[in-house]
């Protein structure tokens, strides 16, 4: 891939490639200045008009190990921590400027002295069912950016990165040597943004993907009915208290079947239920759902209900794993085209991974396939068309502790 020429195509278009491609080439043809600083998400956020998160457009995951030499530990969390608040004193703490959040794995905290608290559940990341065998994340940290503008996703990345001295036109610390990178992924979520990206294997360039949709598969996603708040996966006791959990399955989705074969009514069936599509819920692409998804009226037997209806739905079963009917997982997942071929880095926030474990047996819905006339994949939400590559888990630290954390910081200078 290469840059196509900033004066052929629009800024924003040209910055759209640049992400995609990494790197400094073309950096300075992108950069204005927004100013600002701070950190958060949620409340950061737009609303749209049914009162759903809106999350920013365009996403870096980057995956690094970082300097671990005991002698330099403290010089170097003091030169991480300014670079991470020199881009929030360079950046509007917005989508409009930036927004990013660090987590570090279990094999960043195994290579330290001492161990981490019970107060946080953070294992080793694993298969969790027998449809899946995928490579396990284990870099010492997973940095995500994101952001509307992709100039500044791109300039932030340089600055952490790429041995850039400034970002946005203000000096920042450069801490790059610290880190060693060890993947680069990236994406994007936004209605209209699926059908742009049409061209990539693993959908019909032809696809009838709506232009409301925020996902290939059609439909939108991030409906606050069915997410978790900021509170409900923030760690509540002992040294991280104020953290949370973050685990990201690198998902591929196949789709040729899914627009060639399904019909609208059975599309909405395998996502949500096949009560949605009988009563004609979800419209075109969800615009009928407002901020609900529509599942906690369903039959609560989704066993009973699959072996009557023959199809059960995606939705429906992780509906399952709600605590007193709340949901347990904040998604922040978005599309990808990563490797030219559609997918989803499917981004969870939770308070434990085991949260996350929860709702996965419960989307596998193998009880319902060893119960009834659906198999393990054929009919059994959108098993038949998504596939696990990677799976890492991270703990995500309070702010104060987001700089190469010990495994118990109390005494952590």
């Amino acid at each position: 891939m290469t840059l196509p020429d900033p004066d052929a195509v629009s800024r924003r278009e040209f910055c759209k490639a640049a992400v995609a491609l990494g790197g400094t080439a073309g950096l300075s043809a992108c950069l204005g200045r927004d100013g600002g600083a701070d950190d958060a998400w949620n409340d950061a956020l737009d609303r749209d008009d049914a009162g759903n998160v809106v999350p920013p457009t365009h996403h870096v995951l980057r995956y690094v190990d970082v300097d671990r030499g005991d002698a330099t530990r403290a010089a170097a969390r003091e030169r991480i921590e300014a670079a991470l608040a020199d881009l929030e004193r360079t950046f509007e703490r917005s989508p409009a400027g930036l927004l990013f959040t660090v987590g570090y794995s279990p094999a960043y905290f195994d290579r330290l002295s001492g161990v981490l608290p019970a107060s946080v559940d953070l294992p080793t990341p694993r298969p969790l069912t027998g449809l899946e065998d995928p490579s396990f994340d284990e870099a010492d940290a997973l940095v995500h950016l994101a952001a509307d503008e992709p100039a500044a996703v791109l300039a932030a990345d340089e600055a952490l990165f790429g041995e850039a001295t400034a970002a946005n036109g203000v000096r920042v610390t450069d801490a790059s040597d610290l880190f060693d990178p060890v993947d680069r992924r990236t994406g994007f979520i936004g209605p209209g943004l699926p059908r742009e990206h049409r061209d990539a294997d693993g959908i019909p360039d032809d696809a009838p993907v709506p232009e409301g949709a925020k996902l290939f598969m059609g439909f939108s996603n991030g409906f606050a009915a069915s997410q978790a708040t900021e509170d409900r996966v923030t760690i509540e006791a002992g040294p991280f208290a104020g953290g949370t959990t973050e685990q990201v399955s690198t998902l591929r989705t196949q789709l040729d079947a899914w627009w060639s074969q399904e019909s609208h009514a059975q599309r909405v069936a395998k996502l949500f239920s096949p009560t949605h599509a009988d009563e004609e819920r979800v419209g075109e692409y969800g615009e009928r759902l407002g901020d609900d998804p529509g599942v906690a009226d369903l039959p609560e037997d989704a066993v009973a209900y699959a072996r009557e209806e023959g199809v059960v739905g995606h939705a429906q079963k992780a509906a399952r794993a709600r605590e007193d009917g709340v949901p347990r997982l904040l998604r922040r997942d978005f599309p990808t085209t990563d490797g030219d071929h559609t997918g989803i880095h499917f981004l969870t926030l939770q308070e434990s991974i085991g949260d996350f474990v929860a709702v996965r047996d419960a989307v596998t819905g193998a009880d319902v396939a060893d119960e009834t006339g659906v198999g393990s994949r054929i009919n059994n939400g959108i098993l038949q068309y998504v596939f696990v590559r990677s799976r890492g888990n991270f703990l995500v630290p309070p702010r104060g502790l987001r700089a190469l954390p010990d495994p118990d910081p109390r005494g952590q200078p």
